[in-house]
């Protein structure tokens, strides 16, 4: 990964500026997105279509992130895009460090995450850049995340249960 990333903490209206991504601590650092206004846009035409949808057997592409608050406690399930890798899961982070389930899945080291019917401890969260990402997806899914401006995913291990 090159250049600099900005951190999500703004500091009287200034971001701070971090140097890479420390994936090895529960700090949760992602940088913002450069465009989301498309993302955002297809998440609230699918949203509807994809709660029912996701984590079901039928279709693989939505999953059920559950996550526990990192103040609260409160257990939250969010659909997700996921995509299986051969020890985990790869799942976009299309808001940046505005995402809160991952910064609550950073918090707690893990969390759990139902994918084709079947429930998926999950563990080890690491941010990785598109580059890196390209290894575990089709050709077709790493130019389509270039044009949605998609720069961070997070990579988790399964854990058997």
């Amino acid at each position: 990964m090159s250049g600099p990333r900005l951190a999500g903490k703004s500091d009287g209206g200034r971001r701070a500026m971090i140097i890479g991504m420390d994936t090895t601590s529960n700090d949760f650092v992602a940088g913002a997105p450069r465009r989301s206004r498309p993302i955002r846009s297809i998440a609230r035409l699918f949203g509807p279509l994809a709660k029912p949808l996701a984590g079901t057997r039928f279709f693989h592409l939505w999953a059920i992130m559950r996550h526990t608050g990192r103040t609260s406690g409160t257990v939250y399930a969010t659909p997700v895009v996921a995509l299986a890798t051969p020890d985990g899961f790869m799942i976009p982070l299309p808001f940046g460090d505005a995402t809160q389930w991952a910064k609550n899945l950073f918090a707690a080291g893990g969390g759990t995450l139902r994918f084709a019917g079947r429930e998926h401890r999950i563990a080890e969260p690491r941010i990785i850049d598109r580059d890196e990402a390209a290894s575990h997806m089709p050709r077709i899914l790493h130019g389509i995340a270039g044009l949605f401006g998609l720069r961070q995913f997070v990579l988790v291990r399964r854990i058997s249960s």
